[in-house]
């Protein structure tokens, strides 16, 4: 590891012009309302989609050119429940639970497609899996040892997700001021991947600033309570630049991570056989945030030899302490 770069960030090393860090990781995107070529281009290693038709997204790891993809395969949610209504969700990216019994295959369904994670909707604008149904998926995903990551969008759903065991929320809570009792126990047990820049982009609007600001209240809060934040975008939503957001980026660093906590961020999982490369001099534990996004906006993906790229097949991740009871 190169002198003066943050713990926690394996393999930082540096060599001519610039260092080489682990793959940054978008750990939220939708890959199929977006240019996976483009994405190494853009400076992203590694991308986590988070539901499709499970079909087409079995295709995408390992497809050349593409970043390191790991998927979910279809969202898990109550029949006629959220993303089924959306225009942009193909007939395929549901996959209908309606009661508990339906969980273990519905599970089951997505591994055999190569799932990673397994993706559940707890969206109060429709149909919503009730607390049994939850259960029933999350048990049945520990036994194949998956994390499950929710989208939650309305009062009381971060809550039941967090009673349920869901190790990872794919957006920051941003409906509700969690109360502080909440945050900190999620701070415990979960991953929560940033996608703050949602709120953001588009014409100025009252009603998104008031999401972005109560998102930044519970992310900083989350933060300070020592909580695992994971950098994602929700790419596919919207206009989102295809490549590392600067936006973002700054987004987080408003939130109170500092240059550690940012690259901790960017590089939630390994990606074999790719790094990341900063030209310039190598970031270190003093660099202010401001200073590290400028010079994050400049990254781009290389092959990195010193990692094994006969594991780039791998699809299962590393994350023991999601969904801790």
């Amino acid at each position: 590891m190169a002198q003066g770069l943050p713990r926690r960030v394996p393999q930082a090393r540096a060599v001519d012009g610039g260092t080489l860090l682990p793959g940054f990781v978008d750990a939220h995107v939708h890959l199929g309302l977006a240019d996976p070529l483009a994405l190494r281009a853009g400076g992203v290693a590694g991308v986590d989609d988070l539901g499709w038709d499970r079909a087409v997204a079995a295709a995408w790891p390992g497809t050349s050119g593409f970043p390191h993809v790991r998927v979910a395969g279809a969202f898990l949610a109550a029949p006629g429940g959220y993303p089924a209504d959306r225009a942009w969700a193909p007939a395929g990216a549901v996959d209908p639970v309606a009661t508990p019994a339906d969980a273990a295959p519905a599970v089951a369904r997505q591994v055999a497609a190569g799932a990673s994670y397994v993706k559940v909707t707890l969206h109060t604008g429709g149909p919503v899996l009730d607390d049994a149904t939850l259960a029933a998926v999350v048990g049945a995903a520990r036994a194949h040892r998956l994390p499950v990551v929710a989208h939650v969008e309305g009062p009381g759903q971060a809550e039941r997700a967090l009673e349920a065991g869901v190790g990872r929320l794919a957006h920051t809570p941003w409906t509700e001021r969690l109360p502080d009792a909440v945050v900190e126990a999620a701070a415990e047990r979960q991953v929560w991947v940033s996608t703050l820049d949602i709120h953001g982009w588009g014409a100025p609007d009252v009603g998104q600033e008031r999401d972005r600001e109560v998102a930044l209240d519970n992310l900083r809060r989350f933060h300070t309570a020592g909580g695992t934040i994971a950098y994602g975008t929700d790419l596919g939503n919207g206009p989102l630049p295809v490549g590392l957001n600067v936006r973002e980026l700054r987004a987080l660093a408003e939130a109170g991570l500092q240059a550690p906590a940012l690259l901790r961020a960017l590089t939630s999982r390994p990606v074999p056989g790719l790094a990341t490369f900063l030209p310039g001099a190598p970031p270190d534990a003093g660099t202010g945030s401001v200073d590290l996004v400028e010079l994050l906006s400049r990254a781009t993906v290389v092959a990195d030899p010193a990692t094994d790229p006969a594991t780039a097949s791998a699809t299962r991740p590393s994350h023991p302490e999601e969904g801790t009871p």
